[in-house]
């Protein structure tokens, strides 16, 4: 596409501005209320976008050729309430709908969590799609669901993308999109990591104690393709489970089961650890997500979770969420620095980022990833 103009709704730090420069695009408006991420954006786009698009009328928003928006997600997300169109952070859609209504852009570029897609039985994606059809819009049939990882990102992080076409601009029919499918081993998480980092970002002494316990225990045991969350309180357990749900009842069973199959190790595990006495009770509980791809905790990516903590393979980093559970590089025991972090997210390297190093790590943690939007937002161009 030659060159365009689009405007950035709910602009966050910037993922859709960089990927639409990218393509040739001109932003024109910018609109976001986080007064950090308005800081971040006009350092690096020389663009204020503090504006409350609800209090915007459509007239006075430039014309334009691309509407791109990560409208607001917790009201579909699983960590939210999940109270979607009855919330009123759900409706913020209808003011995307309004400026749609008005300006008519040839292409819309619209990003939104995994769980908008099953939201309430499916009833908010189709309202969402009833009323971009309604204005003329020719999308997907279904929710277009991309991962970073698809397009050689190591990050496990799907969103739904809807991108949409004007039916008075194009004279295609349909959209299609063509998103690879490899497996999850094929990325590797060394690529997006900066070198040695400030000591600073090293995990604690005891944050070291935990994962050093949970290391041994993982090396004793006699399967790694576990399946199911470790659960120390119940080892050696017998008590009554029907009374619970069917789901947890079914993870204690298969933590007994693993313990009368590693009594020995366990035991003996439990007696050099006095029982995980001096764990933080979330840290008895571990997600072992490696398989056999792995032989060690320190091996693998980790993250101390509100469920417990959480190993995976060195190919995949876990989704970055608003929520910081800020991952750990295993082989180098440390978190992850705001750089690489913005690596993940395929931001560039001379992006400057927030000196507030808590609120850097939420800006990507909410941003789009830039190469999934420039890898679909090309496809569209390419066939409308």
């Amino acid at each position: 596409m030659a060159k365009f103009r689009f405007i950035d709704l709910f602009a966050g730090v910037g993922g859709f501005h960089i990927a639409m420069s990218k393509l040739g695009g001109e932003c024109v408006f910018a609109s976001e209320i986080d007064p950090y991420a308005i800081e971040t954006y006009r350092q690096n786009f020389g663009i204020d976008s503090e504006c409350d698009i609800r209090k915007v009328h459509e007239a006075d928003i430039p014309a334009h050729d691309v509407l791109c928006a990560g409208f607001p997600c917790q009201a579909f997300s699983k960590a939210g309430k999940q109270e979607g169109f009855d919330d009123t952070r759900g409706t913020l859609f209808f003011e995307i709908k309004r400026i749609l209504k008005y300006h008519k852009p040839k292409y819309i570029v619209l990003e939104n969590v995994r769980n908008l897609a099953s939201h309430d039985g499916g009833r908010t994606w189709r309202v969402i799609a009833e009323n971009l059809r309604g204005l003329g819009y020719i999308i997907t049939e279904k929710p277009l669901i991309v991962s970073p990882h698809q397009v050689g990102v190591p990050q496990l992080r799907e969103r739904v993308y809807i991108m949409g076409v004007h039916s008075a601009q194009t004279q295609t029919q349909s959209l299609h999109f063509e998103v690879p499918h490899p497996h999850r081993n094929q990325t590797d998480g060394r690529q997006i990591l900066n070198g040695s980092a400030d000591p600073r970002y090293r995990i604690t002494e005891y944050e070291e104690f935990v994962l050093n316990a949970w290391d041994e225990f993982i090396k004793g045991v006699n399967r790694k393709n576990l399946g199911f969350p470790i659960w120390a309180t119940e080892f050696g357990k017998d008590y009554d489970t029907s009374l619970f749900p069917a789901w947890k009842a079914n993870f204690i069973q298969k933590n007994r089961e693993l313990y009368f199959q590693n009594r020995k190790h366990i035991d003996k595990w439990l007696r050099k650890y006095n029982g995980l006495s001096d764990f933080v009770p979330t840290h008895t509980k571990f997600e072992w997500q490696a398989a056999e791809n792995i032989g060690s905790v320190w091996e693998g990516i980790i993250q101390f979770r509100p469920s417990g903590i959480r190993v995976k393979r060195p190919t995949e980093f876990p989704a970055l969420v608003a929520m910081v559970h800020i991952p750990i590089i295993g082989w180098e025991k440390r978190r992850l620095t705001p750089r690489e972090v913005a690596n993940l997210q395929s931001f560039p390297n001379h992006y400057i980022i927030n000196s507030n190093q808590q609120q850097a790590y939420k800006q990507f943690g909410n941003s789009v990833n830039v190469r999934v939007v420039e890898y679909l937002t090309r496809q569209l161009f390419e066939q409308a």
